[in-house]
């Protein structure tokens, strides 16, 4: 069990703000920290770790990690960290990246084959793509068994298709390993995916607290499905509108009436919802 009591001032999206978090997390789950830029998340991620100082408590089961006079070395902490630009040792080549963590070549050659590294583990850096690098970065931050596996959106410069293929290899691991795994993320299906519990943080404070579903699934009364999106365009067709919207990664055309297409802001969020709708879902051709 985890136990988070902390409080830290800082300078947040929108000035200055105070991040208060008290959360309780059992071993071995996975939760996913969400919310706007700014609130408070790599914040969290780095107290845990160590490398920020903050008021409060942090107890890992019967281990004392923070309090009021004491804060244990980030090297003590048994801490995995996988952060966005990999961090690894560009004159070491894959594996000696892993042995620089812990000298266990069974482990090392174990964590290389589950992903699929194996092949490469005399390559340096330099010479592997992105994917191949977030990888490297996961098995090195696997490779001392720690106790909880810090994740700061390891996948966000990634392609969708390396994201996915990642997504189910963090998941294999996670399940192996049993490790406690806290990943902060923007991405609606990532969390659906990986995360067993999500955490909202808004101006340092949690919003929200659930299970992806529960949290990411947005509908109300009569309500079938909604998505928030930001207007990128209003274009009149004929006699109609048609708003120009972007999800994600994907750009949506929506029909809107006169009154809706005057009320409208370009560059407003906004938020696309139905009602009654028989959905059709098609998959992509491989």
């Amino acid at each position: 069990m985890i136990h988070i009591d902390i409080h830290k001032k800082l300078h947040g999206s929108n000035g200055n703000m105070n991040l208060d978090v008290n959360l309780t997390i059992n071993e071995g789950d996975f939760l996913a920290l969400a919310g706007q830029s700014g609130s408070g998340k790599t914040t969290l991620l780095r107290i845990l770790a160590g490398l920020e100082i903050s008021n409060g408590t942090l107890k890992i089961g019967d281990e004392i990690w923070q309090d009021e006079k004491f804060s244990l070395a980030p090297q003590k902490r048994g801490i995995g960290f996988v952060f966005q630009d990999y961090a690894l040792f560009p004159n070491m080549t894959v594996e000696e990246n892993l042995h620089f963590v812990n000298k266990d070549k069974a482990l090392a050659k174990h964590l290389l084959e589950l992903t699929e590294l194996s092949s490469l583990k005399n390559r340096v850096p330099t010479t592997l793509s992105g994917g191949q690098k977030q990888r490297v970065s996961l098995c090195r931050a696997l490779m001392n068994r720690p106790k909880i596996l810090l994740m700061d959106e390891p996948l966000s410069a990634l392609d969708p298709t390396m994201r996915t293929k990642l997504q189910n290899e963090i998941s294999t691991l996670h399940k192996e390993f049993g490790t406690t795994t806290i990943m902060v993320s923007h991405d609606p299906s990532e969390i659906y995916r990986l995360a067993s519990r999500v955490v909202v943080l808004n101006q340092g404070k949690i919003i929200s607290d659930g299970t992806p579903k529960e949290v990411l699934l947005k509908t109300s009364g009569s309500q079938k499905f909604s998505f928030d999106g930001e207007l990128l365009d209003i274009v009149k067709v004929d006699v109609i509108y048609v708003a120009i919207v972007a999800i994600g990664q994907q750009l949506v055309e929506v029909v809107v009436d006169d009154t809706q297409a005057k009320s409208l802001i370009i560059g407003d969020s906004v938020t696309i919802s139905t009602k009654a709708f028989a959905p059709i879902i098609l998959p992509h051709e491989k």
